[in-house]
């Protein structure tokens, strides 16, 4: 089964970037951390591991007002929280890629109806995400 949400765009890792962070924000995310892969990489492994990694960020969308239902509901659900959101791009890749965790495969650890009803909510979120990110991608008419 998929756990992710994917889009491919054929934008700047920079841009991809940008694109990303105001979607998000455009569905009430904010970004709560930011784990930059290739830089700890290179910190830690070299910088050869970093660049076969190429560009890679993990961005820790959180949404309060979905959280707060979700903790509501089920506290422990705070250990999947935030909604990890990544944004790759290989050193000899022509596109970048955006994957998001989809809730509905995190829900399935949960028997809550309250906890279905806030993946729902935050999986529809994260589509509408990557549906205003691919819409900025296309030429306009």
């Amino acid at each position: 089964m998929p756990y992710t949400l994917s889009l491919l765009v054929p934008l700047s890792f920079a841009e991809t970037m940008e694109r990303v962070r105001a979607a998000l924000a455009g569905q009430g995310f904010g970004i709560l951390s930011e784990s930059d892969i290739r830089a700890t990489f290179a910190a830690k492994l070299g910088l050869e591991a970093a660049g076969t990694l190429g560009d890679y960020v993990i961005l820790g969308a959180w949404n309060p007002g979905l959280a707060r239902r979700a903790l509501t509901a089920e506290p422990q659900l705070g250990a999947l929280l935030p909604c990890n959101v990544v944004v790759r791009r290989g050193p000899d890749d022509e596109q970048t890629t955006i994957d998001a965790v989809d809730p509905l495969t995190l829900v399935q650890l949960s028997d809550s109806p309250q906890v279905k009803a806030v993946a729902d909510d935050a999986s529809a979120r994260i589509k509408a995400t990557l549906a205003s990110v691919a819409a900025a991608t296309q030429p306009a008419a």
